[in-house]
């Protein structure tokens, strides 16, 4: 007798969700890797996948890193008896020694904390906050210029190589 593989098989990304919208308006100074405090209900959720980060921010507060406005949708068949709130801000898990800086950086510096992805590291739910400084209008034209200057130039060298 053949014994039959009982496992599921594991998705081959890790990755959540992404916010597409915060490379356009943001330039990245430095990517760190936070924990969030979740419910039940928003991680059975976040495995179907019911995150948007589109418009969510990260704020601090009270010398505590939250994230706000992230939309995570209830399912339909969670618990009755829990009272599902989509849009609560959420307390994100750094080290003392990353959010003092973090702290500084921007009361000082005057920079943003944006999320940029939300994913899987073992078990546990995983959010990257970028350490970002906004675009003035005319960077965000640079980079689109560089960008199709850099897809133009792939398509002329690939056509001189046939």
């Amino acid at each position: 007798m053949a014994k039959k593989n009982a496992k599921k098989s594991k998705p081959t990304s890790s990755t959540i969700a992404l916010n597409k919208k915060a490379k356009h308006e943001y330039k990245f100074l430095e990517k760190i890797e936070a924990g969030l405090v979740l419910q039940g209900w928003e991680v059975k959720s976040i495995r179907e996948g019911k995150v948007n980060l589109t418009d969510c921010y990260v704020i601090i507060q009270r010398n505590e890193a939250w994230l706000v406005a992230c939309n995570i949708t209830p399912l339909k068949v969670a618990s009755t008896h829990v009272i599902a709130e989509p849009m609560r801000p959420r307390k994100l898990l750094l080290n003392r020694r990353e959010l003092d800086r973090l702290i500084g950086q921007v009361e000082r510096s005057g920079h943003t904390l944006v999320p940029t992805a939300m994913y899987w590291s073992k078990s546990n739910v995983k959010l990257e906050v970028a350490l970002a400084q906004g675009k003035q209008l005319h960077d965000k034209r640079e980079d689109s210029k560089a960008r199709d200057w850099e897809r133009e130039k792939s398509r002329v060298m690939k056509g001189s190589l046939r």
